[in-house]
C-alpha cells in the first residue's frame, strides 16, 4: 500500500510495532512547538521566554537562523523549519531523531494523542 505523508487518508492504523522498523514518516510533517519546547531544545533562554518581547526577538533570531519558519503570537506556537526534502532538521542521516531526549511535545504525543489523523501513522512498513 502506498503512503502519502501529505494525505492522512493513506496512513495506517498506529501500533507500537511500527516504531521498530520506523521509516520516519512523521518526521516529514510540519511540527508545531511551544516556548517550553524551545527551552528544552536549548534554542532560547529563560530570559527570552520570560516576556512577549523576548519571545518575539527570539523568534526573529530563530527564523533568521533557519530553525523556525513562523511564529503566531495569538497561539504562541512556532513552526519548525524543514530541510528541502521535507525532513525535520533534527532527523539524522540514519533516520533517527538527533534530539530524541529533548524532542518537542508534539513529537512525544504523535500519533496517539495528536496529529492530522489521530491513531494513524504515515508509515510505509
Amino acid at each position: 500500500m502506498f503512503v502519502d505523508y501529505g494525505k492522512p487518508s493513506t496512513w495506517v492504523r498506529f501500533k507500537p510495532s511500527l516504531c521498530e522498523g520506523c521509516t520516519a514518516g512523521c518526521c516529514r510533517l510540519p511540527v508545531e512547538v511551544t516556548t517550553a519546547d524551545l527551552l528544552r531544545l536549548e534554542l532560547i533562554t529563560e530570559d527570552e521566554a520570560a516576556s512577549q518581547q523576548g519571545i518575539r526577538k527570539a523568534s526573529k533570531r530563530l527564523a533568521s537562523d533557519g530553525v523556525i519558519v513562523s511564529f503566531r503570537v495569538k497561539t504562541g506556537l512556532f513552526i519548525l523549519a524543514q530541510r528541502s526534502d521535507d525532513r525535520c532538521l533534527y532527523l539524522g542521516n540514519d533516520g533517527r531523531c538527533t534530539v530524541y531526549e529533548k524532542r518537542p511535545e508534539t513529537c512525544r504525543r504523535f500519533p496517539v494523542e495528536i496529529g492530522p489523523r489521530v491513531g494513524f501513522c504515515p508509515s510505509s512498513n
